[in-house]
């Protein structure tokens, strides 16, 4: 008896995402998604949504993912708050040299994107923003800094982490990126010295 032909949900939103993520939400059509799920324009409707829905699911998986490893790299803040900020960019330094994935980041590209994206859309992209912050401003204050330091580098932090993702895509070295988080760990570093 034949049934419903099966297909691998995460492996269907995993190729949304990169789709998603190589061209962009304006740029990518159902057709594209098609293409790269598998699944025809009927099946991507009924099993995924339709195209903000699905570029929603694929950025909170996305953020999930990403998120994950930002709060591993940052669990030892409390003790070692420039170790925890360098991890935290060794995260953004090793997806960004994955040949098996884009370049930049697709919580950047969709921030870039908010005057296109849906208002429900824009508002996800800026929540997604504020969980890096967020989880920064924690760690940093773990890391005995004052709440308006720990404010004021939490978003230059995530400012930083952001550009790196978007100068990568316009073809800076690796070299370049990593002088770029030396600047920020150095500066980090001289605001602990100052509350010891």
């Amino acid at each position: 008896m034949a049934g419903k032909k099966q297909f691998d949900m995460d492996a269907a939103l995993d190729a949304a995402m990169i789709q998603f993520w190589r061209a962009g939400y304006a740029d990518t059509s159902l057709d594209d998604l098609s293409r790269a799920t598998g699944l025809n324009r009927s099946s991507i409707y009924s099993s995924l949504g339709d195209k903000d829905t699905l570029f929603l699911r694929c950025l909170d998986r996305y953020a999930t993912r990403y998120g994950d490893k930002y709060d591993a790299a940052l669990s030892c803040a409390a003790s070692e708050p420039l170790t925890a900020v360098r991890a935290f960019f060794d995260v953004t330094l090793e997806r960004i040299a994955d040949p098996e994935l884009p370049d930049g980041c697709l919580i950047a590209q969709s921030a870039m994107a908010i005057p296109v994206l849906s208002p429900a859309v824009a508002a996800h992209a800026k929540e997604a923003l504020g969980f890096q912050r967020l989880r920064l401003r924690t760690a940093l204050k773990a890391g005995r800094l004052t709440d308006r330091d720990a404010d004021a580098f939490a978003e230059h932090t995530a400012a930083v982490n952001q550009s790196l993702a978007v100068m990568s895509r316009a073809g800076a070295s690796p070299a370049q990126l990593l002088a770029i988080v030396g600047v920020t760990v150095g500066a980090l570093s001289q605001a602990l010295r100052a509350t010891v």
